[in-house]
């Protein structure tokens, strides 16, 4: 029975990676992909490749056949823009211009300011709360997870994961409700006693209104600006005001365990 079962959810999973995106599935681009790596990825073609291959792109991980990938995705996308249909998504994103190695040059400019900010308001919080507060730590690990990764190229094991199904999205978008609820309804209960908890307030309210653009689905603007950057940047002053609430929330409890302290 384990065995059926294992089989099954392997076929499930082939049957979901071989579906892909409308892009990579057409003839034109399979073929100008296939072409171009027997023309270009093997023998004296990729050493030719490499030996003019930017430091920058080799060190970014970008092989001969993601070379081909891309230049193969703008064939295609002129061949459907000339033919007047709409733009269609490769692998499950849609078409950026890359700039030197960044596959996605406006989210990663916007993924460097998010961590940018994290790393600013974490030195302010270090300086401004004393480490034997009760949330120090937490509050300095967060920081340091919340600090996103920049995007580059995508790898195989990226562009083989099939896009989110609107099961996964819907899912994802319960799991968010719950926990905006769950910090409002934490928040209006200690607003009279703990003022800065109306920080936490707008915070959460603001990144249940973001969050709407990550369900926005449309080509990047002058492909490079899509719904994901314009996210990544709109987020920016929600963390500096996270960052206050939680300056805030530290130093009360702090005071509150120091007069504990004294009373015992």
């Amino acid at each position: 029975m384990a065995g059926r079962m294992v089989r099954l959810v392997l076929l499930v999973g082939a049957a979901a990676l071989a579906s892909g995106s409308q892009g990579d599935r057409e003839p034109v681009y399979r073929d100008c992909v296939l072409r171009c790596e027997e023309r270009n990825c093997s023998g004296g073609a990729l050493k030719h490749f490499r030996s003019r291959q930017p430091i920058y792109m080799t060190l970014a991980g970008w092989t001969c056949q993601d070379d081909c990938k891309y230049e193969c995705m703008w064939v295609t996308v002129g061949l459907y823009l000339q033919e007047g249909h709409k733009v269609p998504q490769f692998h499950g994103k849609w078409p950026f211009f890359r700039f030197l190695c960044f596959q996605e040059p406006a989210s990663a400019v916007a993924s460097f300011l998010n961590g940018l900010a994290s790393l600013v308001m974490l030195c302010r919080y270090r300086i401004s709360v004393p480490a034997s507060s009760p949330m120090y730590p937490t509050c300095v690990a967060f920081a340091w997870s919340s600090t996103p990764g920049t995007p580059t190229s995508q790898r195989k094991w990226t562009t083989s994961v099939p896009p989110p199904s609107s099961y996964t999205q819907s899912t994802c978008a319960v799991s968010g409700l719950v926990n905006a609820a769950w910090w409002l309804t934490w928040c209006l209960r200690n607003r009279q006693r703990l003022p800065h908890v109306r920080k936490c307030i707008v915070v959460v309210l603001l990144l249940q209104g973001l969050s709407l653009l990550e369900l926005l689905d449309f080509p990047p603007l002058f492909w490079v600006l899509d719904a994901h950057a314009i996210w990544h940047v709109s987020t920016i002053p929600v963390h500096v005001l996270f960052f206050s609430f939680l300056e805030d929330d530290s130093l009360y409890l702090l005071k509150e365990s120091e007069a504990k302290f004294k009373l015992d």
